[in-house]
């Protein structure tokens, strides 16, 4: 049996819920297609009588929670976050990742950062030898000045594409612009990340940089495995 892209994503889903999730935690919910079943399994859980408070990364997740019967919170209310179950575009052999293609980089950045253990699901496509390979760099600006920004963006040797849907700019919950910004591979994200950071305009950056506790792989073969494990 080979399994199809969205059955991976719902297998490796229920798999970190299952292993992660454990009553009377504070949970984050991370954002996209295959945090959707993550969030659907949470949601099984409270039916099944779990107590859990939970933090959305964008306001997407949040109504799909809701739905589930899974009570969402502000995320100033918890002290932390004991586990957030979030998705990524890239993932590299050192569990460094590239987010943001779902248009919710920034409150998934800071959710991550108020999480102890931030679980990292995604099926094998999204794996990469050199970040900026496959996916690109999502970058959130202020509307103010954004081509500005956008110029600065370039001089860091990618060609950045203003966001667009139904022939308007993208804006996120935090009313700001995605420049997805396109590398030839990015050879230090440390350094990058901190170039992108400086530029005035620049919100936040799709890079998570020693973010990921773990991150679950899922294959067509229904098998998981856990990249923590093999970098040990």
């Amino acid at each position: 049996m080979t399994l199809d892209a969205s059955a991976m994503k719902k297998l490796v889903a229920e798999k970190a819920v299952n292993t992660y999730v454990k009553d009377g935690m504070n949970v984050g919910l991370g954002t996209g297609s295959t945090a959707y079943f993550a969030i659907k399994r949470i949601g099984e859980l409270v039916a099944e009588g779990y107590d859990l408070t939970c933090v959305a990364t964008s306001v997407q997740s949040e109504q799909l929670a809701r739905e589930c019967g899974i009570r969402v919170v502000d995320l100033d209310e918890v002290d932390k976050l004991d586990v957030t179950i979030d998705g990524a575009d890239e993932v590299d052999p050192k569990m460094q990742l590239i987010k943001g293609l779902g248009g919710a980089l920034l409150r998934e950045k800071i959710v991550a950062a108020a999480t102890e253990r931030e679980i990292i699901i995604a099926d094998e496509s999204k794996i990469v030898e050199k970040l900026g390979t496959k996916a690109p760099l999502p970058v959130e600006v202020l509307v103010f000045g954004h081509q500005h920004t956008r110029y600065a963006l370039e001089r860091q040797g990618c060609k950045a594409e203003l966001r667009m849907r139904d022939g308007a700019p993208f804006v996120t919950d935090g009313g700001n612009y995605i420049y997805d910004c396109r590398f030839d591979g990015i050879d230090n994200p440390f350094f990058l990340e901190s170039r992108i950071d400086v530029i005035p305009g620049v919100v936040e950056n799709g890079m998570f940089l020693n973010t990921a506790f773990d991150v679950l792989i899922s294959r067509p073969d229904g098998s998981v495995t856990r990249m923590a494990e093999q970098l040990r």
